[in-house]
């Protein structure tokens, strides 16, 4: 970020200065001679006398070189080697560009006499492999060297002796694989280090400790899966850290603080699920913040930022799942003046958040599914206007009545005083699959007012809270399982339920054998029964029996919250029949028509068998998606029941209709009833397979 504003200051600067001017010299043939601009290392401009040899496929130098040249430009040639004697010559040669040629040693730039004023090196785009000890000795003014996008695997522990006075080293986008400390003793004044782009998994402890004089430190596109609480110990004048497209699952928080002045920080594109408490606490420099580009982000938890007490700008965009921000999960950030939040799955900005940022002056919120309910009546009566970046695009999504309306068109009578629970999609996969033995984290959240508690229901019916066995950090929504078995395989459905009702969304979880076979018989036998209404039921039943032709089995019966649209029914049996069927209630306060009208209703119901699954034929081919699911999924049976808003009851007076199905493979079988009078709509071949 730090870079991008300096670049944008020299674009400005460079639109404001004259243009080249005639350079009336003997020029090289075809070669282009000019008096330009030129910037320093420290950003300082001088017209410079430059000859321009760009793309003229040269195979050697071109001649005559005029003696005052300051900038000498060779890029995009043919040249593998230079004589070096000639450059002795050029007394004010400031500036050598060589990149996109074919060198493939150093040597042969700086073998035969030094270039004593030469300040900028470009060697970018080279066949260099590696850089032996002393390479660049000959240069001892350089401050400036550009060796990205070379072949380089290998540099001796020497390789910039000599360059003292090197403020910035590209070196990035090459094949190292280590780090090595030693590279750094000889570059007391370096202040731009880019390393990003080589397969570096890991940094070692102290490995830029030497860096005294560093402020910035590129660490991007490295594959870097995490960082050693040490590893950036000694960058005390470290000013601008990126670790852009890495794979980091955790903020390096112990890591970060031992840069105490970090001023800038990208942690664009890595693959962190969760914010959490304390992520970035006390980073009492830090200026502007980038968590952008997250697939797997889902979550930032409570104080996960706090006491930034210089943070101006934060950057939290383009993260497809993420769905929940704390209420309060900034804090203390005094001087925070612009929120990206645009191109996210929130579905809401809780006004807590708003109040909790006093200097706030323009928020992001667009391309969003945003709720316009209780949750948003700070966007018309927050006491000082927040500007919303592109309010034409800040649209709502829910409820349907209102979906399309710019938030801030909204008036607050037409929002509701109370939400319901919601638990976004986006935030839970609908399957994961999990190695015997393996661990197991998922993360729920949902906003609702009042406040939601949030639990998880087991495939087997144990209802999970946030205890620390089960639980990451005793947080609400998070369910954390280690070493799992083939037993725990299912579906695991989190709740989200306040005062007013209850949100559910369900994870089928399968757990893959070490065998190549899997015995029979192993895992629960359970059925899953969903339904849409078209409005809120405020009291459902739902009751559930054994059928055998010898005997009385008792009924099972459960009240279903309010909102909730499906139920998972376990510890069923192999080769049985159930009957299940869901009650509506009318609730106490209804007209007495209304209650005349629900004693007429019947219960829907749907029977169906409970059957093992047979050995799968040697010649029978899966997806790749099934084949990794085929054996966890074979005991799921679904049910779903399409339930029109006007009513359950058979119009007709018949008796209510029943489904008769035999689940031979019940993990992998959807039935789907839709009561439209005596109509009965049996599933396309689409919809057979989950």
């Amino acid at each position: 970020m730090r870079t991008l504003n300096h670049l944008v200051y020299l674009l400005h600067v460079v639109g404001s200065l004259p243009r080249a001017l005639p350079w009336h010299v003997s020029c090289p043939v075809r070669c282009v001679c000019q008096i330009k601009l030129w910037f320093s290392p420290d950003s300082v401009y001088h017209e410079a006398p430059t000859v321009d040899c760009n793309n003229l496929l040269l195979t050697k130098l071109p001649l005559p070189i005029p003696p005052n040249t300051h900038t000498l430009r060779l890029q995009s040639n043919l040249l593998s080697e230079l004589k070096t004697a000639v450059l002795h010559g050029l007394t004010n040669l400031t500036d050598l560009d060589l990149s996109q040629n074919r060198f493939s040693r150093v040597k042969t730039i700086t073998q035969s006499s030094s270039l004593p004023y030469l300040l900028s090196l470009h060697l970018e785009e080279n066949h260099l492999s590696r850089l032996p000890e002393a390479s660049f000795s000959a240069l001892p003014a350089l401050q400036e060297l550009f060796l990205s996008h070379n072949n380089l695997h290998s540099i001796a522990p020497g390789a910039f002796t000599g360059l003292d006075t090197l403020l910035r080293l590209h070196i990035n986008n090459n094949r190292l694989t280590t780090v090595d400390p030693r590279w750094f003793r000889t570059l007391p004044h370096l202040e731009v280090l880019m390393l990003g782009g080589n397969p570096v998994e890991a940094l070692p402890e102290r490995g830029f400790l030497a860096l005294k004089s560093l402020r910035s430190l590129v660490l991007g596109g490295m594959g870097l899966r995490g960082l050693a609480e040490k590893a950036l110990e000694g960058l005390d004048g470290l000013e601008s850290l990126s670790f852009y497209d890495n794979l980091l699952t955790k903020v390096p928080t112990q890591a970060l603080m031992r840069v105490p002045g970090l001023k800038f920080l990208d942690l664009n594109k890595n693959r962190i699920k969760l914010i959490e408490t304390g992520d970035f606490r006390d980073m009492v420099h830090l200026k502007e913040l980038g968590l952008n580009n997250m697939k797997e982000l889902v979550s930032i938890e409570r104080a996960a930022l706090e006491n930034l007490p210089e943070l101006t700008k934060l950057e939290i965009t383009n993260n497809p799942r993420l769905s929940y921000i704390h209420p309060q999960a900034f804090l203390q950030l005094s001087r925070l003046e612009s929120l990206m939040l645009n191109s996210n799955s929130l579905s809401a900005l809780h006004q807590h958040i708003m109040l909790s940022l006093p200097s706030l002056q323009e928020v992001s919120l667009h391309s969003n599914p945003l709720r316009c309910d209780c949750l948003f009546h700070w966007a018309r009566q927050t006491p000082r206007m927040v500007r919303f970046i592109q309010p034409q695009a800040t649209l709502c999504s829910e409820p349907p009545e209102l979906r399309a309306r710019r938030v801030r068109e909204v008036s607050s009578r037409e929002m509701s005083a109370s939400c319901l629970p919601m638990i976004p999609t986006s935030s839970l996969p609908s399957y994961v699959g999990v190695r015997e033995g393996g661990k197991l984290a998922l993360h729920c959240r949902a906003l609702a007012d009042p406040k939601p508690k949030l639990y998880w229901v087991t495939p087997s019916g144990l209802r999970l809270g946030p205890a620390p066995n089960h639980a990451s950090k005793g947080l609400p929504g998070t369910l954390e399982m280690n070493t799992l078995t083939s037993s725990e395989a299912g579906l695991y459905t989190c709740v989200a339920e306040n005062a007013l009702g209850a949100d559910t969304r369900s994870v089928t979880v399968s757990v893959h054998g070490r065998e190549k076979k899997r015995k029979r018989g192993v895992g629960q036998h359970y059925a899953i029964l969903s339904w849409q209404s078209g409005r809120n039921l405020p009291s459902t039943r739902l009751s559930w029996q054994a059928i055998y032709s010898n005997a009385l089995t008792p009924t099972y019966t459960t009240r279903i919250l309010a909102g909730t649209q499906s139920f998972n029914l376990t510890h069923l049996q192999a080769e049985t029949f159930y009957r299940v069927c869901l009650h509506l209630e009318i609730s106490g306060g209804t007209t007495h028509a209304s209650r005349r009208s629900g004693e007429r209703r019947k219960p829907q119901c749907v029977s169906f068998r409970m059957k093992d699954v047979p050995e799968p034929q040697p010649g029978l081919q899966l997806s790749p998606e099934l084949t990794s699911t085929a054996f966890t999924i074979l005991l799921l049976a679904i049910i779903l029941l399409l339930l029109a808003g006007q009513g359950w009851d058979n119009e007709q007076g018949n008796h209510p209709s029943t489904i008769l199905q035999e689940i031979k493979s019940p993990e992998a079988l959807i039935i789907n009833q839709k009561t439209e009078g005596s109509k009965t709509r049996y599933p396309k071949q689409s919809e057979e397979l989950l």
